[in-house]
């Protein structure tokens, strides 16, 4: 439902309320019971709102949250992939994936602050939400994740340029074990700016509507904010940064074997149950995006991925079906190996390009 601006195309049912609060647009992702899950018409209404509020004389700030206790995003449709791939519709993954990170670097490049609330889950597409926001809020609730290696896939939605850009090796360590982040790693990890309690977050409105000059939206958020408890990865850096500097997923791996911590040989184990093709052009794509100059750069590189995963690759649909579709949790990855893979095949996606430009 759009009120307050100009008419946004019909979409059946909206899962967007997009709404003038004052000087605010406000704009609520609004699935609840898949915990605001993007599909397609979503990313259509998000990017007509931010169309129309761009010029408009009365919005100064832009809101971002979701409906429901559960959380901000829990990531696009993965299903509706599924099907795309299975079907033969290469042409309407194309359109999807151009569509959101078309929404993901207007966000970063918005005019105007964009203010984000991650509160509770917020994986994979609400990172591209929230993640490039120019104020970024999580709760003691939130709980952040790039999970796409766990599907057989990689990350994107600019993914790889937040986590190129982690401290030490920790973005590396996100990105291929898919780990979730509460609220301090977040925020140390640089997915996130502040901490503002949930039972807040109704004052942080309040005040984003009713503020008077010169406080700018960040500044307001610091009266809410709160000093976050210390961080689980911070803590863990020298294992982290020690197993995910090593050249290769398998070296990581042994690197990992050879620690004494607990932890780490956990992750070891997660590590090998995983797709060895995601994992491998994750870890490639994650440090060629370190060198990137921004992150239009990074969305480009990763929707070659995306494509190339979808054209080409068998584990992203086993992944997919396995967690989603059939739920047996018993994914065959092929090759089901390491050793398997062949040589440079993180280089050799890394190589796919659009065929087309990717930004009109």
């Amino acid at each position: 439902m759009v009120t307050d601006m100009a008419p946004i195309p019909d979409q059946d049912p909206s899962h967007v309320i997009a709404r003038a609060d004052g000087s605010v647009g406000h704009l609520t992702l609004d699935r609840p019971r898949a915990i605001n899950a993007l599909d397609y018409g979503m990313i259509v209404e998000l990017a007509a709102a931010l169309d129309a509020w761009e010029h408009h004389p009365d919005i100064q700030v832009v809101l971002l949250d979701g409906a429901g206790e559960r959380g901000l995003c829990a990531g696009g449709d993965v299903r509706g992939l599924y099907g795309q791939i299975v079907s033969g519709r290469a042409d309407d993954t194309a359109t999807f994936f151009r569509a959101e990170y078309a929404l993901n670097a207007r966000i970063a490049e918005y005019p105007k602050p964009v203010v984000a609330i991650a509160d509770g889950i917020t994986m994979g597409g609400g990172i591209g939400l929230a993640g490039h926001a120019a104020v970024r809020v999580v709760t003691e609730r939130s709980a952040l994740a790039m999970p796409e290696t766990r599907i057989g896939f990689t990350p994107d939605v600019g993914g790889t340029w937040l986590l190129g850009r982690a401290p030490g090796r920790v973005g590396e360590y996100l990105g291929l074990t898919g780990g979730t982040m509460d609220a301090a790693d977040a925020i140390y990890a640089g997915f996130a700016d502040h901490l503002v309690p949930s039972d807040r977050l109704g004052d942080l409105h309040d005040a984003l509507v009713t503020r008077a000059d010169p406080h700018t939206p960040a500044e307001l958020v610091l009266l809410f904010d709160e000093t976050a408890p210390p961080s689980r990865l911070e803590a863990a850096r020298p294992w982290i940064d020690d197993a995910f500097s090593a050249g290769t997923v398998t070296d990581i791996i042994a690197r990992l074997r050879a620690r004494p911590e607990a932890e780490a040989a956990a992750t070891a184990d997660t590590l090998e149950e995983l797709s060895p093709t995601g994992l491998a052009v994750t870890l490639a794509a994650v440090r060629s995006a370190r060198a990137l100059p921004g992150l239009r750069a990074a969305l480009e590189q990763e929707y070659g991925l995306v494509m190339w995963f979808a054209a080409t690759q068998h584990d992203l649909v086993e992944g997919i079906r396995a967690q989603l579709i059939d739920k047996d949790r018993a994914p065959k990855w092929q090759p089901s190996t390491l050793a398997e893979l062949p040589a440079g095949i993180g280089e050799q996606a890394l190589s796919s390009v659009p065929s087309v430009p990717l930004w009109d």
